[in-house]
């Protein structure tokens, strides 16, 4: 992959944002995280994302996390900024604050809540595009946001020069290869269960929260996908599957699942903490990942 095609690498990381036990931004930790990560394989890391709890942090310890973060990893990992809001003017604030403290792209999602047509959409990511010199991920996630970026959209905002890339969450292969075959955004799938299969008609690589736990095992999908060995990709991706399940799809946000596998410290209200019981299972799907991957083959592929 070309740094023309995948801005910014292939292995992304939406990194958790650690707290304290009593609650507090904990940048010490972070950087810790960050910086095993990045030795793990992840090319680049996304912060202030869903995964890092955007919605609870304020503005001050966003720009804490991103600096704290830069530091430990240092200039040649790419780091995107989540700064997606509902408000269009306080996104543009992010993103200059983001801009300032060190970020190398933006993260930038649909305006949610209030649910704009396509036209108020578009408008949104052009007005943040053209408030920073930073190159613009597209975050499309109706789940959340109770709205679609529409591909027609998409196709019109990829004419911007600094929108690069979408992190896709839309569940939409149909829609997604035609944008990636018509235009030259750098597709990363959102949604670990679709990695491979977007990867296989040309995206870009992922943005993970899954990764926070399991980053050698997913890049090695990947890898194993570039060295032309499918068979041994779709062997591999399906291998993480049971553990993406638990953490993605079984009824607690990525967050909780994430927070409680690492031991990572609470997340804020109105997330609750997992129970014991999901977080045992949880631990056991992961050491069960990584006994089927065996060490010889993460070594492999650092």
């Amino acid at each position: 992959m070309t740094a023309l095609v995948a801005p910014f690498g292939r292995a992304l990381c939406a990194m958790i944002t650690p707290f304290t036990a009593s609650g507090a931004l904990d940048p010490d930790a972070a950087a810790e995280h960050a910086a095993s990560l990045v030795a793990d394989g992840c090319d680049g890391l996304v912060l202030n994302g869903t995964t890092g709890e955007s919605p609870t942090t304020s503005d001050a310890e966003k720009t804490a996390l991103l600096r704290a973060v830069r530091q430990a990893v240092g200039g040649g990992v790419p780091i995107v900024a989540g700064v997606g809001s509902p408000d269009t003017r306080h996104t543009i604030t992010l993103a200059r604050q983001a801009e300032q403290a060190g970020a190398d792209g933006l993260l930038v999602v649909t305006p949610y809540y209030s649910r704009p047509p396509q036209a108020a959409v578009e408008a949104h990511f052009l007005r943040v595009a053209d408030a920073t010199g930073l190159p613009v991920m597209l975050y499309d996630i109706p789940g959340r946001t109770g709205t679609r970026v529409e591909p027609e959209t998409l196709l019109r905002l990829a004419e911007h020069p600094r929108i690069v890339a979408v992190k896709d969450c839309a569940y939409d292969m149909l829609g997604s290869t035609k944008v990636i075959g018509a235009t030259s955004l750098a597709y990363y799938s959102g949604c670990e269960e679709l990695n491979l299969p977007l990867y296989a008609v040309g995206a870009a690589g992922y943005v993970s929260t899954v990764a926070n736990a399991a980053p050698r095992e997913l890049r090695a999908v990947l890898d194993a996908f570039d060295a032309g060995d499918t068979a041994g990709a779709a062997r591999l991706h399906r291998l993480t599957l049971p553990l993406t399940e638990l953490m993605m799809a079984a009824g607690l946000p990525g967050a909780v699942t994430a927070k409680a596998l690492l031991g990572a410290g609470p997340v804020r209200e109105p997330l609750q903490p997992a129970d014991r019981g999901a977080t045992d299972g949880l631990r056991a799907a992961h050491r069960e990942l990584r006994e089927a991957y065996g060490e010889p083959l993460l070594a492999a592929n650092p």
